[in-house]
């Protein structure tokens, strides 16, 4: 009898150690890999990089004037400079709100971002996914009217307002990010502008698409790219204008900072894709640097 009890124990507790040690191993090949990137953007788009909850994250952005301004060494004493100021906190471990101020139409922003998935080091997800969306809020103040008397007439570009609604505009973007190694990673980012005011003759929405990578060359110091192409053409050509970057960003456990060659002026999204006009290969070259600080509460 006693070899039966013995045996039957035996029988019992094997599917339970299999049980266990089955849950350890997914335990452990399911752990998401390691962020893709070191910043919750890459130069002029988002990453899909998401602290951990109660993290806030602060912002300055600054883009110089154009390197081939004379007298104004490189631009950094060129007119039409720009400066943003933000500020992004994580509610929880894979959602952020943000808020920020653009020198530029004395815009402010709200902003969202969500992690839809994660990659695993198992690679039963190969890629991390993110949404991220903004809106915008030109904050210009514009008579209606010439001082005669006589009714301005409405130039999104210029102003004036004719409705609160005319001062808003829009993005959403997917960001799709993948870790090849500790030293590459890459990202797919398409997106969606949209202005609710345009110019007579002007498109309110334009889809784009990004792309964007990291190179390490060293623990803090990695190669950094981002290319943002137009999908929908406008009849206006101006406005049809591929954004290069280019540049390098060091970082510490809580600091990153960017620096760059772009040809976009705009510190928000929509902007850059909606209304820069400056070619990157022909005098639209300017000096940019990203800064962000990290603090855990």
């Amino acid at each position: 009898m006693k070899t039966y009890n013995i045996l039957l124990f035996v029988l019992l507790i094997i599917p339970v150690l299999c049980f266990s040690q089955k849950k350890a191993k997914d335990s452990i090949v399911e752990r998401p890999a390691r962020p893709a990137f070191e910043s919750a953007s890459l130069i002029d788009n988002a990453t899909n990089v998401l602290f951990s909850k109660n993290t806030l994250e602060v912002v300055m952005q600054h883009r110089f004037g154009r390197i081939e301004e004379k007298n104004s060494l490189a631009g950094i004493y060129g007119a039409n400079s720009n400066i943003r100021i933000a500020l992004a906190y994580s509610i929880l471990d894979w959602l952020s709100v943000g808020y920020g101020i653009t020198q530029e139409n004395r815009t402010s922003d709200f902003s969202l971002k969500v992690g839809l998935a994660k990659q695993t080091r198992s690679g039963s997800t190969p890629i991390s996914i993110s949404y991220y969306g903004n809106i915008a809020i030109d904050g210009r103040s514009f008579d209606t009217k010439y001082p005669n008397g006589d009714f301005i007439p409405p130039d999104a570009d210029n102003g004036p307002f004719l409705k609160q609604q005319d001062r808003y505009s829009y993005f959403h973007q997917l960001v799709f990010t993948k870790r090849f190694s500790s030293d590459i990673s890459f990202q797919i980012a398409p997106s969606l502008s949209h202005f609710n005011a345009v110019n007579y003759g002007g498109e309110h929405d334009r889809f784009a698409i990004a792309f964007g990578g990291r190179f390490k060359v060293s623990p803090q110091t990695a190669l950094i790219y981002d290319i943002s192409a137009p999908i929908t053409q406008f009849d206006n050509n101006k406005y049809n204008v591929t954004g290069f970057s280019f540049g390098a960003e060091f970082s510490t456990s809580a600091h990153t900072f960017q620096i760059f060659l772009t040809n976009f002026n705009g510190l928000l999204p929509q902007y850059n894709y909606m209304k820069n006009t400056n070619n990157f290969f022909d005098g639209g070259a300017r000096i940019g640097f990203n800064i962000t600080r990290n603090y855990n509460f």
